[in-house]
């Protein structure tokens, strides 16, 4: 474990996802052993579970989206649109679905890993967004898919996915409606740091 990024615990998963999806911002994701990947999460969607027509766990459960009512803290990989993989973390406690989704990230460390995984060249800082802003870009860069990371712990350190804090403290955070559905589109459950150059979305309020 890197002594700078702290693992976050499992209980700060077992809450609304709401408020799972708020503290997440300026968290790190990590991928490991080699190369070690590191970026600042800094867009997620909240997801509600069964009172949320949008989530994937609405209509129960099923073994494609068991993950997501299972224990807090746990990867919730699905692929989408043909041709990408999306991450998700479970929240809530055991039995009660729940999630987040994450959106886009900022890369830390690792970037030349993250572009031989996407196939593209970084010609400048401004090529950088192209990484990991947008959740299939991310789980490209963090080369994520579902056969290897579905259900991987989140909270544990050694695993080859999960998340930290490095102490930094996210300014700014703001809130729209999620993007990209159109059932419960109208909920502000999206969010992300305001101004942030890898947001996905818009980027401002």
């Amino acid at each position: 474990m890197h002594p700078s990024i702290l693992p976050l615990p499992r209980a700060f998963y077992s809450r609304d996802p709401r408020r799972v999806a708020r503290e997440l911002m300026g968290k790190v994701l990590v991928r490991q052993p080699r190369p070690r990947l590191t970026a600042r999460i800094v867009e997620v969607e909240a997801y509600l579970g069964s009172s949320d027509p949008a989530a994937h766990s609405a209509a129960g459960k099923t073994p494609r989206n068991a993950v997501l009512f299972g224990p807090p803290g746990y990867a919730y990989i699905y692929f989408i649109y043909g041709n990408h993989y999306c991450l998700n973390v479970s929240c809530e406690p055991d039995g009660q679905a729940g999630g987040v989704l994450f959106r886009a990230l900022e890369p830390l460390t690792g970037i030349e890993a993250m572009a031989r995984a996407r196939n593209i060249e970084i010609h400048s800082s401004k090529d950088l967004p192209k990484l990991t802003s947008g959740p299939g870009r991310l789980a490209e860069a963090f080369d994520i898919t579902r056969t290897r990371d579905n259900g991987v712990d989140l909270t544990d350190p050694t695993s080859i996915l999960w998340i930290g804090d490095d102490g930094y403290r996210a300014r700014r955070i703001r809130t729209s409606p999620r993007i990209g559905i159109t059932k419960a589109a109208d909920r502000p459950l999206r969010y992300f740091l305001d101004g942030n150059p890898f947001v996905s979305g818009r980027k401002t309020t």
